[in-house]
């Protein structure tokens, strides 16, 4: 019996903790991230011989560092490196929902797209092509309506096919404008020199470049605290 971890992540309101409740039932404890008075979720679930456990990371709208809930989720998928990060997204609002779900895929593969609140959709009159969707952003999406059950076995399925390397993802990387591309691409091979294959290159030089003093210090502290990776330069 293999143990996974996955991610939940997504804006508030998605139904995220709705898909969390509905997929670990009873099987779940709640508490506090290390040093943040941000709640932390974790429960587990059985799904055909293997037990995976499911964070509910705090839903924002960002992974920027604004808030202590943004540093959390970042940090957790950037630092813990989960098996498999999957982004709710309320299927009545995916314009304002794609920021997030970006984000992500700047910062891992590992990604699938839990278009939630389908039956809300549906009322609306929304119809969302869910093939098209997945092929425009390189990942599985899964159609669910987290309330009623609807979607959750396809959504596990595609979750075990994934830990089990049978999906093979090519995530949408958002194109800036030229000066910004020149310098992500002059700082890439120094990043990859320093932290190699333990954090995403492009991801870090974008944040860098944005000046993310949260990254830099999130990084120091695991350098002196876990000696996990090393840092350089402002900050440092």
């Amino acid at each position: 019996m293999a143990d996974y971890r996955i991610a939940l992540a997504g804006n508030p309101n998605t139904g995220k903790s709705t898909l969390f409740n509905a997929l670990t039932g009873l099987r779940q404890h709640t508490g506090n991230w290390p040093g943040k008075t941000v709640i932390h979720a974790e429960g587990e679930y059985d799904f055909d011989g293997d037990t995976y456990t499911v964070i509910d990371l705090p839903g924002t709208y960002s992974l920027y560092s604004n808030s202590a809930d943004e540093e959390v989720a970042r940090d957790y998928i950037i630092f813990e490196k989960p098996d498999v990060t999957v982004v709710v997204l309320d299927a009545t609002a995916l314009e304002r929902n794609m920021n997030l779900a970006l984000q992500v895929l700047e910062m891992t593969g590992k990604v699938i797209l839990c278009l939630n609140l389908m039956d809300e959709a549906e009322r609306k009159g929304i119809r969302v092509d869910v093939d098209a969707l997945a092929a425009k952003l390189g990942v599985p999406v899964v159609p669910t309506t987290a309330r009623d059950g609807v979607g959750l076995k396809d959504l596990q399925k595609t979750i075990q096919r994934m830990v089990r390397g049978e999906i093979i993802t090519r995530p949408l990387q958002v194109r800036y404008n030229e000066e910004i591309e020149k310098n992500v691409a002059a700082m890439e091979p120094s990043i990859r020199s320093i932290y190699g294959e333990k954090l995403p290159a492009r991801w870090v030089a974008l944040r860098l470049l944005d000046g993310d003093d949260s990254l830099l210090k999130a990084l120091k502290e695991r350098w002196l605290e876990r000696k996990e990776v090393p840092v350089h330069g402002r900050g440092a």
